[in-house]
């Protein structure tokens, strides 16, 4: 049963003080099934101030206290796996099987970084004279203000809560409008764990009204966003103009290269499986799909079957492969740049319209012979569209790989090791898969180049964002 969902501060769940309130869609049937709690800046000052609290008490505990509390929040996480995905189902969309995997996946972030809160290590410099002692200290940056988006409302708040929280540092962060109940129900297993009033507050509202007052907010020391290029700079430069540090993981257009020595059907389902995932709307999906032209007709025949076999349906029935779009913006989207990609000459080979007339399922869909002219050739599509194009050479398929100002995640297909290094080595991005989509795994770093952001939000690296370094030296009178 969906349920309604308040604000979170200073260790308790609240309705804004104004009592405005936000409805909730289904984006399978388009119905309303709840609200969610609207917050003003009378509601973000209290969350300064609980936050300002919570900091205080939060930098002093022990680093060991910290982990305990982070990784006894990801076991409930995981107890509470299935129920959690279903809210998310509810509320986002993607098949259920996706959604308890996503929750999942936030016990293995939290345990991961619960390690890393351990190892956050000071260093002695050896002095240039006997009686002085030289020390860089590693300690939390202050309060973070966290933005998440509603294509993974669970494991994007962890990635960014638990990195902070093991830092020491206290955190606001703004949830999804369209998905809040499942992104609460992570902070709830925050509370339950044992974490201190004031550390964790999530509040939920108008977007640029809460970033435009949190980010300059003299207590806001730490900004941290997921969401596209164009917002990002935006935050980014605003930030930038109060010296607030920030992490920025930001939009994608994935190539995907595919070399003439891969098993072509056994490629075009990896790839197709990949591809339709959470409908599309993923910053790492598989987008431009380069093939070598020796099997270019034989991938997109291939391709395009796999496509056509996928089932779309509601996320709760069990024999649904693809959920509906998150929104009705991104079935307009996804009209738009069908539309625009066929009258530019591409072949579209299956798919392009929506299905129905209630809720926001879309075709997958396919198109092949995709000009560079064409809009989805050069904006982020995030949706379950692929766009297929020949080439002749590496050298040829790696320079449209790096044509786009994106660099976040890219992929390669191909037997030859020899290919693969050239490949590592031409691709400009700040993540490549080779021959499997191994992408975001809680120990591994996450993170883009270029407009697609900076900062990683997975691996050793992870905690990074969120400390600061001080030197202190002292000599013995």
């Amino acid at each position: 049963m969906y349920r309604d969902t308040q604000l979170f501060i200073d260790g308790r769940w609240t309705d804004a003080k104004g009592k405005e309130t936000l409805p909730v869609h289904s984006p399978a049937t388009g119905e309303v099934i709840g609200q969610v709690a609207h917050a003003r800046i009378a509601d973000l000052d209290l969350a300064l101030e609980a936050a300002e609290r919570g900091q205080a008490v939060w930098r002093r505990t022990p680093a060991r206290d910290r982990a305990a509390i982070i990784r006894r929040a990801g076991v409930l996480m995981r107890e509470r796996a299935e129920a959690i995905g279903r809210l998310m189902t509810m509320e986002q969309g993607k098949i259920l099987v996706e959604a308890i995997g996503e929750v999942e996946r936030t016990a293995d972030t939290n345990e991961w970084l619960a390690g890393e809160a351990v190892r956050i290590y000071s260093r002695g410099i050896p002095s240039r004279a006997e009686n002085v002692t030289q020390v860089a200290l590693r300690e939390p940056i202050g309060i973070v203000a966290a933005f998440t988006p509603w294509n993974f409302p669970v494991n994007q708040l962890a990635r960014k809560a638990a990195a902070a929280l093991a830092a020491g540092c206290a955190m606001i962060a703004k949830g999804p409008e369209e998905t809040p109940a499942s992104c609460a129900a992570l902070v709830q297993a925050y509370a339950d764990a044992g974490l201190p009033p004031g550390v964790l507050n999530l509040v939920y509202g108008t977007p640029a009204e809460i970033s435009e007052y949190l980010i300059p907010h003299p207590l806001v020391r730490k900004v941290s966003f997921t969401g596209s290029t164009v917002v990002g700079k935006h935050l980014a430069a605003l930030a930038g103009r109060h010296m607030k540090l920030t992490t920025m993981e930001l939009g994608g257009h994935a190539p995907v290269l595919v070399f003439g020595d891969v098993d072509v059907e056994a490629t075009a389902r990896i790839i197709s499986g990949a591809k339709y995932r959470n409908a599309g709307q993923t910053c790492i999906t598989a987008t431009r799909l380069l093939i070598e032209r020796p099997i270019y007709e034989p991938f997109v025949e291939a391709f395009t079957k796999a496509a056509k076999a996928v089932k779309v349906g509601s996320g709760l029935d069990p024999s649904s492969q693809m959920g509906p779009v998150a929104n009705p913006r991104r079935l307009d989207a996804m009209e738009r740049l069908v539309a625009d990609a066929v009258d530019k000459g591409a072949r579209l080979t299956t798919g392009g319209r929506r299905i129905g007339n209630s809720g926001n399922f879309f075709e997958p869909t396919v198109l092949a012979d995709i000009p560079l002219e064409a809009a989805a050739m050069n904006e982020e599509p995030f949706g379950p569209l692929a766009l297929i194009r020949p080439f002749d050479t590496l050298d040829e398929a790696t320079t449209e790989a790096n044509r786009l100002p994106y660099g976040l995640a890219a992929y390669a297909f191909t037997t030859s090791p020899t290919t693969a290094q050239k490949v590592s080595r031409q691709v400009q991005s700040g993540m490549l898969s080779v021959n499997h989509f191994g992408l975001g795994l809680a120990e591994t770093p996450f993170g883009g180049i270029k407009d697609s952001g900076y900062g990683s939000e997975g691996g050793s690296e992870a905690i990074e964002p969120y400390l600061q370094t001080r030197f202190v030296t002292m000599a013995d009178l």
